[in-house]
């Protein structure tokens, strides 16, 4: 039973992954420079330049990680089909389409 929700829980959170794609990527962005920055404080012995540097070469790789599995969910809701029965929804039905006139 806790199985069952647990899959609930991932699937919503997969949703709106789905949904909000770039406020995900920025906001593991924002998460990914503010830790990288924090830990680079806590290092003595290095310049400040080089610290922010570090923050954002390390942002960086984890914006491009966030982005290739934003692509990768992107891929496995067209194979799915997942993506087409989301926007089904805002379509007009098949039938109107074909009632002009020959």
């Amino acid at each position: 039973m806790g199985d069952s929700k647990a899959k609930t829980s991932v699937e919503s959170m997969r949703e709106w992954v789905v949904e909000h794609k770039l406020r995900a990527v920025g906001s593991l962005w924002l998460a990914g420079i503010a830790g990288s920055i924090a830990y680079n404080w806590s290092q003595p012995g290095m310049k400040t330049s080089v610290k922010i540097i570090h923050a954002r070469l390390h942002a960086q790789a984890l914006t491009l990680a966030a982005l290739a599995g934003a692509a990768v969910v992107e891929y496995y809701d067209h194979k799915t089909g997942a993506k087409a029965e989301r926007y089904a929804k805002f379509l007009p039905p098949m039938d109107t389409y074909s009632s002009h006139k020959e």
